[in-house]
């Protein structure tokens, strides 16, 4: 595998944060954070499939969201934050 480094600065408050995180997840910092960045170009990707969907079909209803949650298993996640 190709590995890319690249140098990236934080404020204080969350570079501390950030390695406070990895090492609960016994990571190094570097894997935590490419942890953390596929996560979050996949939200995107999702939020961007989903706005597609919902122009070409029309929204998802509150029904059919609550439905996906519940089999994603999503639901008890939402309720934590």
């Amino acid at each position: 595998m190709k590995v890319d480094k690249i140098s990236i600065s934080f404020e204080a408050e969350l570079g501390d944060a950030v390695r406070t995180a990895a090492a609960q997840a016994g990571q190094p910092v570097s894997a935590w954070l490419a942890e953390a960045a596929a996560a979050k170009l996949r939200r995107d990707a999702l939020g961007a499939f989903l706005d597609q969907w919902e122009t070409e079909h029309g929204r998802l209803t509150k029904v059919e969201l609550a439905k996906a949650e519940r089999e994603l298993g999503l639901a008890q996640v939402a309720r934590r934050g």
